[in-house]
């Protein structure tokens, strides 16, 4: 199973960036899909998340209305599209998927890529 986050780095506030998270080894398109970030000495915490089919998705309010989520089952891959990027959006992003099946969690996460918004 791998998840490989991509397109974090640096950017200036007001500025945007798409990660992407493309995945294998698993079966992708029956598996809910989030994003979530770790700023430094504070918890992981959700960003957004999409239902398998891509019919379901929710924000943090801290990011509504500036960030999408979508998803690409023919390519195994889930995307955060952030906006109006904010200095205290700097954190690693994380890629998580999950289900659920006969009570049992199956959950994977990716390794995480590095967003810093600065000027």
């Amino acid at each position: 199973v791998q998840l490989l986050e991509s397109g974090g780095g640096l950017v200036q506030p007001g500025g945007s960036l798409r990660l992407s998270c493309a995945t294998s080894g698993f079966s992708f398109s029956s598996y809910a899909m989030s994003w979530y970030r770790q700023a430094p000495g504070k918890e992981r915490e959700l960003v957004a998340r999409i239902s398998s089919t891509g019919g379901f998705s929710d924000y943090a309010d801290s990011v509504k209305d500036r960030s999408t989520i979508s998803r690409d089952n023919a390519k195994n891959t889930v995307y955060l599209q952030m906006n109006s990027l904010k200095p205290e959006d700097t954190a690693v992003y994380y890629c998580y998927a999950r289900r659920t099946i006969r009570g049992r969690d199956y959950e994977y996460w990716g390794q995480g890529t590095q967003v810093t918004v600065s000027s």
